[in-house]
């Protein structure tokens, strides 16, 4: 039995141990507090738009340039091919995993897979001459073209990057919390952020050609450099998980293009693009 003059003793004491455990509780930090250390990973899609460019060909007998080139991507839409294994280079799809170096820094890996279609069955102002041995087929284009208008047909000339024009970058992104502006407290369940990001990367399409009624050329080829300024919505829920949106623009310069089987035959572009990115998450302390 416990004497009377100790049960008020043994209650505050009680009280006093069970409050410490609850002031503890409430001080432990929320998960999504802090990023250090965190891995992410995302994989998602695209849509892009192309600014006009120069696309200058060259090889034996012809070097011409086609002026003020215009182009469109190629997407698949909302399709279970982003998730197929043995069809995932179909879509224009965009991949990143990076790591958080401090709360509000992180260093990440990517590959944007785009694709790139120039229009072509249109008028285009034409640069150059093409001066082909009239025994070879192509050589009914033959001729010296001064600024000329020149109906760029699909037997002419057909040239996209479609699998793809591929973007392969590192990336410096800065992310921050927001959402207290819209009171929302346990960020834990969900939280918004910002994030703004600086890369740079090489270009190493697979580009379809096939120009002048030669033989169609489609293989992988380093052909240059690109930089990008990327600007997104993070939205993050249930901790682990996030959906983001992102907005990124960028130029790339590619100044050797394979066109054919001939690696003395190549072709030159660069243009700015501006991309629309959806993608889905995770993110994890390693």
């Amino acid at each position: 039995m416990i004497s009377n003059s100790i049960k008020p003793i043994l209650g505050i004491t009680l009280f006093l141990f069970s409050y410490n455990i609850f002031s503890q509780d409430s001080i432990i930090p929320k998960y999504t507090s802090s990023n250090k250390g965190k891995l992410f990973f995302s994989w998602g899609g695209n849509r892009e738009s192309f600014s006009k460019s120069d696309i200058h060909f060259k090889g034996d007998g012809y070097n011409f340039i086609i002026k003020d080139a215009n182009a469109h991507d190629k997407p698949k839409g909302w399709h279970l091919d982003y998730v197929n294994p043995e069809k995932v280079t179909i879509p224009q799809t965009n991949f990143k995993i990076g790591y958080f170096i401090s709360d509000k820094y992180s260093i990440a890996f990517g590959v944007d897979h785009m694709k790139y279609v120039m229009y072509r069955d249109k008028n285009r102002t034409v640069n150059g001459y093409i001066d082909l041995p009239l025994t070879e087929e192509g050589s009914q284009y033959n001729g010296t073209y001064n600024n000329e208008d020149f109906f760029v047909s699909e037997e002419f000339l057909q040239f996209e990057h479609t699998n793809g024009l591929n973007y392969i970058y590192t990336e410096f992104a800065r992310f921050d919390d927001i959402s207290s502006i819209f009171k929302i407290n346990n960020t834990d369940k969900f939280q918004l952020n910002i994030t703004e990001g600086i890369g740079g990367g090489i270009l190493y399409p697979k580009t379809n050609t096939t120009m002048l009624d030669k033989e169609r050329y489609d293989e992988f080829h380093l052909a240059g450099y690109g930089i990008s300024l990327n600007a997104g919505l993070n939205f993050t829920f249930f901790k682990y998980f996030y959906v983001q949106g992102d907005l990124r623009t960028g130029y790339i310069n590619m100044p050797d293009i394979r066109t054919t089987n001939s690696s003395a035959e190549s072709a030159s572009q660069h243009f700015f693009y501006l991309q629309r990115v959806i993608s889905v998450g995770g993110i994890f302390r390693i």
